[in-house]
């Protein structure tokens, strides 16, 4: 039988109702109710089920403020992203708010928009709403913030600290099969095109095997370095400044997208005059662009994997944990090359 609300314990005012109410409405004492929210203790599954049903009828919603400073947990994960945008940082946040959530975990995302001050600002704001752990991947370089002898994090394909754990794809593998495919097609001036070199971050291991590669088979590298903004820009200077180019290898999908267009308003055929080849292969870019040879990323397994890390760091389990993770890639070969 549930429990009634009677008149007494109506809130006529309107204001929140208390513990208090719901052991009146469910017949029990406070502590009780208290033992039942935490989990604390053995209780009847009689006496729980009263104490849910009260909750209920009274729209009573535990304090979790309160609740992290009992068990000294907040059960919050901050996310630090420069964007959502980018088809890769949507998919690998989905996975990441996904996976979390199943653990009984919340996130808090934060877009840095490449933004080294935002970065830094949403760093001390999580750490004033006491995340248990940080997730971070925005692109500002190594940041001394990111050290907190007390607070988890983790990065993802970002170097944030000496100390810090990163997790990526193995990039360099992934470099060196997109290269040398388009070798393998007889290409012989093959551009790649990826972010600043300054950048601390495992991407960067792209540029070195497309370079590397490209030595081996005795042909001369030539990198173009794109930013947020310039990415058009600098395409456009890419083929007026290089006419017998035949082979594009673009760090990302995006880029390789813009590639493919340019090409287009310049009537260059593809894949008989010039072969391109990205790199990321998200769902987005599958399903709206399939014809575009990629190198795929295990998004989801990098974001399973970076929550493995974290949690294992917030259980105080850091013994087997290793600074640099590095996951396979996969090839995918299509109509651009």
């Amino acid at each position: 039988m549930k429990p009634r609300i009677t008149d007494s314990t109506k809130n006529a005012s309107n204001t929140k109702p208390k513990i208090a109410d719901v052991a009146k409405v469910a017949g029990v004492s406070p502590t009780t109710v208290s033992r039942v929210l935490n989990n604390r203790g053995y209780i009847g599954e009689k006496t729980r089920t009263k104490v849910q049903q009260a909750m209920e009828q009274l729209n009573y919603f535990p304090n979790d403020i309160a609740r992290s400073l009992f068990i000294q947990k907040t059960y919050l994960i901050g996310v630090i992203f420069p964007t959502t945008s980018n088809p890769f940082y949507g998919q690998l946040i989905f996975h990441l708010e996904n996976i979390a959530a199943s653990m009984g975990y919340k996130t808090l995302l934060c877009n840095s928009q490449g933004r080294e001050d935002k970065e830094k600002n949403y760093l001390k704001m999580l750490q004033r709403n006491q995340v248990d752990g940080i997730i971070a991947g925005a692109h500002n370089r190594r940041m001394e913030e990111y050290d907190i002898p007390s607070l988890p994090v983790v990065g993802v394909d970002r170097y944030l600290s000496e100390n810090t754990p990163v997790v990526s794809s193995d990039n360099y593998d992934g470099g060196t099969q997109a290269t040398q495919l388009l070798v393998n097609k007889g290409c012989k001036h093959i551009i790649h095109i990826n972010g600043p070199i300054s950048l601390e971050t495992p991407a960067n291991l792209r540029r070195k095997a497309y370079e590397d590669t490209m030595r081996e088979n005795d042909l001369t590298p030539h990198t173009y370095e794109v930013g947020l903004d310039d990415q058009e820009k600098i395409i456009e200077k890419l083929f007026d400044e290089n006419p017998r180019v035949d082979g594009v290898f673009a760090s990302d999908d995006i880029i390789a997208s813009r590639v493919l267009r340019e090409a287009k308003n310049r009537n260059i055929d593809i894949p008989s005059k010039l072969k391109v080849i990205g790199y990321d292969g998200t769902e987005t870019t599958r399903l709206l662009l399939p014809e575009l040879s990629t190198i795929q990323q295990p998004i989801k397994e990098i974001a399973e994997k970076t929550i493995e890390i974290l949690i294992k760091q917030i259980n105080g389990d850091n013994g087997d944990v290793q600074l640099e993770t590095m996951l396979p890639v996969t090839l995918i070969e299509s109509e651009t090359t």
